[in-house]
């Protein structure tokens, strides 16, 4: 029997402890997608306990908690901190099975250096041992970031928002990690919903001109990915519960722009045109910007109205859906490489329903001179669970290529996460190894541990086309 999360935990063979400890582990970090606050990284935060840095905005701790029947204000409430914590740790060891129970754990080891099972027995142990290394001057969010060997760091970000946060960041010679804007437009798209009217007028703000119609709608949405870009910006976003396809006219598209700026009704056609269109007019610019554009499909969000208008969106309310239509997003991703105007495409679903879906259609788009233009992304959200990250994976490698994979993303909004590449790295090492103890693939560790080391990082730091000052591709090998 192993010991509880050793050194070689998830790794169960041979060829699985050699690719994690000598190709896997010691690769930096491309974290292309995440929601980490750019104002806190601007002003180095330092946190005032654990429980400011560990439960803060962690809507998958906060689930966890309430389904073990946690009073809500010991969880996003009117509790002190300490009262928080508590309640946390005494919902950890029901969380077995679950991978906060490892990450919990790996975030506890890697940044505190505490080892044993959190649980309510050691939670005032716990709490007083992370809070007084908290106090210390080197615990920092630069020294986080650095020391989890970050290299890029990609934020999502509003086009109205003034990016001073990230210009100042640049100019912060005590960071390593080279920090991005990407643009995400979503309200932008949501032509039915309160949000868009506010949306427009904060769009006009930022863009310095006033917006009549479609037109100058659609003018302003490319002064601001011009403003991005000359900031760093590679990436686009989009969250999406789902992927319409419904061509229109440019005429009836200004009509129902027109409507929505008056807050008339529209009807579900009228929005899945105006998405459609707007969506390939965003393709469009974003392929003439050489970005990736990342597609997140499937959540339904908000359920819980009641706990919606108490706490707002991203609280932990959300579900599972499912892509309504893979033909809507396959004549999408046509309809721009018609017009040799397909940007590099990242595809993340929420439904693992859809994995092989959504592995054939980016097959159906590459392009020569590019390993995996198009990508079937890291599992994502409910799937980023050692079992969602297998179906991945699987069905990438079944249906496509694992070796053009451009690996983990955090997705988070936490400066302790970065241990989920840990996590992503030794699945993806003891899958490899079980392929070798199998007879499966050879057992070639020069090659294997090549491929590891590049869904790690570096196929990442080709695919993006971000360059690094001070760091060229991460590169080690052995002998086996």
């Amino acid at each position: 029997m192993k010991s509880f999360m050793n050194e070689n935990f998830l790794l169960n063979s041979e060829s699985a402890v050699l690719l994690y400890h000598q190709y896997a582990a010691s690769m930096p970090i491309f974290d292309y997608h995440c929601h980490l606050s750019p104002k806190e990284i601007a002003e180095n935060k330092r946190f005032s306990n654990v429980t400011e840095i560990w439960l803060g905005g962690d809507h998958y701790k906060w689930r966890a908690m309430r389904s073990h029947g946690v009073e809500e204000r010991f969880i996003t409430g009117d509790a002190d901190d300490k009262e928080k914590f508590m309640a946390w740790a005494a919902t950890v060891p029901y969380t077995i099975g679950n991978p906060l129970y490892h990450w919990t754990h790996l975030e506890l080891r890697t940044y505190f250096n505490f080892h044993e099972p959190l649980n309510k027995q050691n939670a005032e142990e716990a709490w007083a041992h992370c809070n007084a290394i908290i106090q210390a001057d080197s615990f920092t969010v630069h020294n986080l970031l650095n020391s989890s060997h970050v290299l890029c760091v990609c934020t999502t970000d509003d086009p109205t928002d003034s990016l001073a946060y990230h210009q100042a960041i640049a100019k912060q010679s005590s960071l390593l990690t080279k920090v991005l804007p990407t643009f995400r437009p979503d309200k932008g798209l949501e032509i039915n919903r309160p949000t868009f009217v506010p949306f427009v007028q904060a769009l006009e703000q930022a863009a310095g001109t006033a917006i009549h119609n479609y037109d100058d709608f659609l003018q302003a949405l490319e002064t601001r990915a011009l403003y991005f870009h000359d900031a760093g910006c590679r990436l686009s976003d989009h969250g999406l519960g789902s992927l319409p396809y419904m061509r229109a006219s440019y005429d009836e598209i200004r009509q129902i722009f027109m409507k929505g700026i008056l807050q008339e009704s529209i009807s579900a056609d009228e929005e899945a045109k105006f998405k459609t269109e707007t969506l390939i007019f965003l393709g469009r610019l974003y392929g003439r910007l050489n970005w990736t554009m990342q597609l997140h499909l499937g959540p339904i969000r908000n359920n819980n109205s009641r706990m919606f208008k108490q706490l707002g969106p991203d609280a932990g309310f959300d579900s599972i859906g499912e892509m309504t239509s893979p033909l809507a997003l396959n004549c999408y991703l046509d309809a721009l490489h018609q017009e040799d105007l397909l940007p590099r495409t990242i595809l993340y679903g929420l439904n693992s329903n859809d994995n092989e879906m959504l592995a054939s259609t980016a097959g159906n788009f590459q392009a020569a001179g590019m390993r995996g233009k198009i990508q079937f992304g890291s599992g994502w959200w409910f799937n980023d669970t050692r079992d969602g990250m297998l179906k991945q994976m699987s069905a990438l490698a079944n249906i496509g290529l694992l070796t053009s994979f451009v690996g983990m993303l955090t997705d988070s909004r936490s400066f302790l996460s970065y241990t989920r590449h840990e996590y992503f790295r030794r699945i993806l090492c003891n899958m490899i190894g079980q392929w070798v103890e199998h007879g499966e693939v050879p057992a070639d560790y020069e090659l294997l541990g090549g491929i590891v080391q590049d869904i790690c990082y570096n196929n990442a730091k080709n695919y993006f086309g971000i360059p690094l000052p001070g760091h060229t591709i991460f590169t080690k090998t052995v002998e086996a």
